[in-house]
Formats: C-alpha cells, sequence, structure tokens
C-alpha cells in the first residue's frame, strides 16, 4: 500500500543523496539535484535526510493514495494540490487513502521534492535508492515514473512528534537573475587574465540545453591559453567545463566522472540548490571565494539542519491554561465528566498541546 501513479509528468524519479563510492567504475553519483529542500522534505516528515524521496521537474506528476501518509512538499512551487486543492509547501502534510496529490504549474523554480514518512519501499542498489536514468538502475527500474506504477510505503505514519513545529518559512524562487559562489581551479592557469576576468565579469544566460547531468550557459567566450581540452581526470557536482567554444556547462547532479575539458572552477556545494532551481534564460553571474569560505558556509548549513533535527525531535511545549482547558473540553465533548486524570497530548488541526487533566467533580460548563 502506498501511491499509484496516474500520470508521471515530465521527470519524476526517486532520488536520495546518491550513490558514492563507485564512480571509479564509471558508476554516476546520481541523486538529487536541489541537496536543501530534498533534506528539508525529509526532516519535516520525521526522516533522515538521505532517504528517498521524489524529484519533480517543471511539469508534476498526479498520484493516487492507497494508504494515509505524512509528506512534505518542498522545493519549487509547482502548483501541489490535492484533491484540486492547493496543498502546503515546506509543511508536513497528512493525506488520506483515496486522495490524490497533482501538480500543475510553476510558479517558482523548475524542481520539487516529495518527502513520505516512513520512506519509499524501492531497493538499494550499490548503496542508493537513487535513480540513474543512463545506466537503468536505482529508482523504478531504473527509469522515470509513468502511468501505473505503484510505490509502497516502508513505515507510513500518520502523526509525529512536534506537529506543530513542522512548518518552515517558504523560499524566495521568483528571482531570474543569480549569483553564484565559486572556488576556482583546477584548471583555471588554462586560462588567461582576459579570460579569467571575462568569466568573472559577466553575465551568462541558462541554455535550453539543461537537464539533470549539466547546464550549458551562453555568453561572453572565456579566452584558453592553448584551447579546451585536457588529459581526462575527474569531475564533481558543480565542476565548470569549458569547452574550446569558449561557454561555461556546469556539472550536475548525473555528471559523467571524468571528462577532457579544462575546468575552471566549481560551484560552491551551498549554491548548487539554488542553480537547481534555475529555468533556461535566467541569468547567472560568478563569483569568487576561497575554499576557507566555502568549507564554512558549508559546515553553517550542516550546524542548521542538526539544529532544526533538534527542535523537532523535542518535546512539545505545554499549552496555556485557557488552551488546556478548552481542548480538553473539545476531545470530552460527548462526556459528562472529564476523563482520568493525567497529561494527555491533544492534537486539533494539526496543531499539538500536552493538556494536563484533572479529576474534577462538578460538570464541565
Amino acid at each position: 500500500m502506498g501511491i499509484r501513479i496516474l500520470n508521471g509528468g515530465f521527470l519524476t524519479t526517486v532520488q536520495d543523496m546518491g550513490r558514492y563510492g563507485s564512480q571509479e567504475t564509471g558508476m554516476a553519483v546520481s541523486g538529487v539535484m536541489d541537496t536543501r529542500a530534498a533534506a528539508l522534505a525529509d526532516l519535516l516528515v520525521g526522516n533522515d535526510e538521505n532517504e528517498a524521496v521524489l524529484e519533480v521537474t517543471m511539469m508534476g506528476p498526479t498520484m493516487e493514495f492507497t494508504e494515509d501518509e505524512l509528506i512534505a512538499v518542498t522545493g519549487g512551487d509547482l502548483g501541489a494540490k490535492v484533491d484540486g486543492k492547493p496543498l502546503p509547501r515546506y509543511e508536513a502534510v497528512l493525506i488520506k487513502a483515496g486522495q490524490t496529490v497533482s501538480f500543475g504549474g510553476m510558479y517558482g523554480g523548475s524542481r520539487a521534492y516529495v518527502a513520505f514518512a516512513g520512506g519509499l519501499d524501492v531497493p538499494v542498489v550499490m548503496g542508493s535508492r537513487s535513480t540513474n536514468l543512463k545506466a537503468k538502475i536505482g529508482g523504478i527500474e531504473g527509469r522515470k515514473l509513468g502511468a501505473g506504477d505503484e510505490i509502497g510505503f516502508r513505515s507510513p505514519k500518520t502523526w509525529l512528534p512536534n506537529m506543530a513545529a513542522r512548518k518552515l518559512p517558504l523560499p524566495e524562487l521568483s528571482f531570474r537573475e543569480h549569483t553564484l559562489r565559486v572556488v576556482m581551479g583546477p584548471q583555471d592557469d588554462c586560462f588567461t587574465e582576459e579570460g579569467i576576468s571575462t568569466f568573472l565579469g559577466s553575465a551568462y544566460t541558462i541554455s535550453n540545453e539543461y537537464d539533470r547531468m549539466g547546464c550549458r550557459m551562453e555568453g561572453p567566450v572565456i579566452a584558453h591559453k592553448n584551447g579546451g581540452d585536457i588529459i581526462t581526470d575527474g569531475i564533481s557536482f558543480g565542476a565548470v567545463q569549458v569547452p574550446s567554444h569558449g561557454n561555461p556547462i556546469v556539472m550536475m547532479a548525473d555528471h559523467q566522472t571524468t571528462g577532457g575539458y579544462t575546468k575552471i572552477a566549481c560551484v560552491i556545494s551551498v549554491d548548487l540548490p539554488e542553480l537547481a532551481q534555475c529555468m533556461p534564460g535566467h541569468t547567472v553571474r560568478f563569483k569568487r571565494v576561497g575554499i576557507e569560505e566555502a568549507q564554512e558556509l558549508y559546515c553553517q548549513w550542516k550546524a542548521e539542519l542538526e539544529q532544526l533535527k533538534e527542535k523537532l525531535a523535542g518535546s512539545a511545549e505545554p499549552a496555556s491554561e485557557l488552551q488546556a482547558v478548552g481542548l480538553a473540553a473539545a476531545v470530552n465533548e460527548d462526556q459528562s465528566y472529564w476523563g482520568d486524570a493525567g497529561t494527555y497530548r491533544v492534537v486539533v488541526n494539526g496543531t499539538e498541546f500536552l493538556v494536563d487533566l484533572r479529576r474534577e467533580t462538578e460538570r464541565f460548563r
């Protein structure tokens, strides 16, 4: 029991944080494009941030739930709806069996993420549930989802501690101009001083050739000293290749493991989610930072994740006396007297309270 895909959308795949440890064999890491949005979705529904999610690209799927389940939708605003009504983003939401979740529109960003409490029942292949479309492994038969596919839930949940806290502010995704911070190298010495200045001082437009493998940009030509070819070496997520034509290509989640073009720089990890939400036609500028700053920013992001984990795992805040009385009365509205004395967890419309009940001798009015 889980979800039944009625319409797979443009490109919907199962992804986690990636398939590490096999690049020496030519196997791409794959994984989610927007690591920040995917991690937050998982944490909102009580999962580890590496748990597999659905990555929804541009035009999303339609899926019917065959079992009650808590989900969270993060990332781009692709018009998520439940039974035709707006589905809150960046919030844990209970979907009932028989309800349908769909996506219809592109109002900001290009990729959304759907996390399921307890995880999806998808096989682990080479240490990951991620879909590698080129190798055709992982996810559901190594391909994008289509009508008729069914995916079960491993450990579905309808409630989690601190439900009221499982909601985050919505990110701003309406920008069409972006600044991506980069660490220069490893082959920046293959470019002329003018070429380096062009790279750091010019605006580049994201072309239509943008997929999970790479993001090709168009703009002023970046000049090499002796052409753009090198002896093939390793490639990382975010590496900025500049072939002989002089325009940058940023390597994304499904990038090849090695390549023979000069790499002028690498987009820092914390800025890759912003690029993952960009669309063709958006404008990008590159800003040089040191590796120490890049590492510090990454550590800050990891610390924020840990703080969110601790917040969601903590005890619920007690209700005020007035709230306690009102809520206790609501849950006991069909009873003449209070129930047994004690502390009760009360959830009303998704808001959680701890109610301390004391035995009373008079009817509540």
